[in-house]
């Protein structure tokens, strides 16, 4: 006698509207980008600015576009790499709590590769690419075009990003007469990493260094985060100088003989 009632309660719950998707972001490598898998981390960033690529929009810590991450392993062509609500991010935690309002997206693959170290360890990891492990510019790596979009997180929404290019290689400035760049591979290094792996310096030479090959020079060593900038910001372009470089060749100028 109560099977009508529970029916009928059957009836009203599947008459009840579904739940609002959350915030949800699929990414995409196609095949004719990238036929083979991919191992790698796939990001997403959202920016308000449409004056540079939402990947460029870390200017420091108090000054970053929020972005968020997850880890692929042999990711299938075709097959979307899925960020969402639970996606830890920075320097907002969550896609819930971006707020509601137009912006710029654009996704980017950091492609890892095995390294099998002497240990006997294989890692996979981003292989640097000259650039300094900055990731969001390293040649090789996979980014989409940036799309305008509507984000609103209480309504829900899923954009759909595909990867477009690859981000080129890094381009070595020139040698000058007095600034020159090395680049070795360094055996030690290559046998534990079970990959080749360089060191590279860049060298800033005394005046009249190539008149004078038997000349000794005092040498000073710098070593800071990775860079193919000249040492202590020097220039021989007086329209590049900033106003101490500036200040410190019309010293060295008034100092040289003749």
């Amino acid at each position: 006698m109560r099977f009508p009632l529970v029916f009928a309660a059957v009836l009203v719950a599947g008459a009840r509207p579904a739940a609002a998707q959350g915030p949800r972001f699929e990414v995409t490598i196609p095949a004719t980008l990238r036929p083979t898998p991919l191992t790698g981390r796939v990001y997403v960033f959202i920016s308000t600015k449409k004056d540079e690529e939402p990947r460029l929009g870390d200017h420091g810590e108090s000054n970053c576009v929020p972005f968020y991450g997850v880890d692929v392993d042999s990711l299938q062509p075709g097959t979307a790499a899925v960020i969402d609500g639970t996606t830890l991010g920075y320097p907002v935690a969550s896609l819930k709590d971006i707020p509601a309002g137009d912006y710029y997206v654009q996704a980017l693959v950091s492609v890892y590769v095995d390294f099998h170290r002497a240990d006997g360890h294989v890692l996979w990891m981003h292989d640097d690419q000259w650039e300094g492990q900055q990731f969001n510019i390293s040649p090789g790596n996979l980014v989409s075009d940036v799309q305008k979009v509507r984000l609103d997180p209480q309504a829900g929404y899923t954009i759909r990003l595909a990867l477009a290019r690859e981000l080129p290689r890094v381009v070595v400035p020139p040698d000058t007469k007095y600034v020159k760049r090395i680049k070795l591979q360094s055996k030690l290094l290559s046998a534990w990493w079970g990959r080749p792996i360089f060191l590279g310096a860049t060298v800033l030479l005394p005046r009249d260094y190539d008149s004078e090959p038997t000349k000794h020079y005092p040498t000073v060593y710098e070593q800071g985060h990775f860079s193919l900038n000249a040492p202590f910001g020097f220039t021989t372009d007086p329209s590049t100088e900033t106003p101490s470089q500036r200040a410190a060749r019309q010293l060295r100028t008034m100092r040289e003989p003749g």
